[in-house]
């Protein structure tokens, strides 16, 4: 019975996800965007959690659905008037995206539907890590960590900010 709730929940937040991700993109209020944006990381995190990664889940709650959003939200803020409509796009190729979608709709659709059998089957028993095991790979410049990639991230970071308040000036 307890499989039976675990796949139901799943569902359940697949199709928040799904709805979600539609809304960030179809809504012309760009605040709005950025709060459908968030809601579907936050969905992102409760697959984690279902997996049993908490500490992947934690983190996506803290690095993306905390501080990205809160970044988009602060460059939105600065370089926008938030309370005003975007502008209706218009595209010569709406049929092609259209065509498109549905395509990536239906390969998505068959690679759940050929994996349904390996996600139902046991979790294989996996080795308990430790914080310190997960610091030490993070935060070290060897093979296999991940130093160099998060410094680099945090200069991303930083000079989307610093071009945020350049363009927050200028007006």
């Amino acid at each position: 019975m307890e499989n039976l709730g675990s796949i139901i929940l799943y569902f359940i937040v697949a199709l928040a996800m799904i709805v979600f991700s539609v809304m960030a993109v179809t809504t012309r209020k760009i605040l709005r965007a950025a709060t459908y944006l968030l809601f579907t990381l936050f969905a992102a995190a409760v697959v984690y959690f279902m997996l049993d990664y908490q500490f992947l889940g934690a983190v996506q709650i803290a690095v993306y659905a905390g501080g990205i959003v809160v970044l988009f939200v602060f460059a939105i803020l600065l370089t926008s008037r938030p309370g005003d409509n975007s502008e209706r796009l218009t595209s010569k190729s709406r049929l092609l995206g259209l065509v498109a979608s549905l395509l990536t709709f239906a390969a998505v659709c068959y690679a759940l539907v050929c994996r349904v059998g390996i996600a139902l089957a046991p979790k294989p028993e996996m080795e308990a890590l430790d914080m310190n095991t997960v610091g030490e790979t993070l935060m070290n410049a060897g093979k296999g960590q991940y130093l160099l990639p998060f410094e680099a991230v945090s200069v991303l970071l930083l000079a989307c900010i610093i071009g945020g308040v350049v363009v927050a000036r200028k007006r």
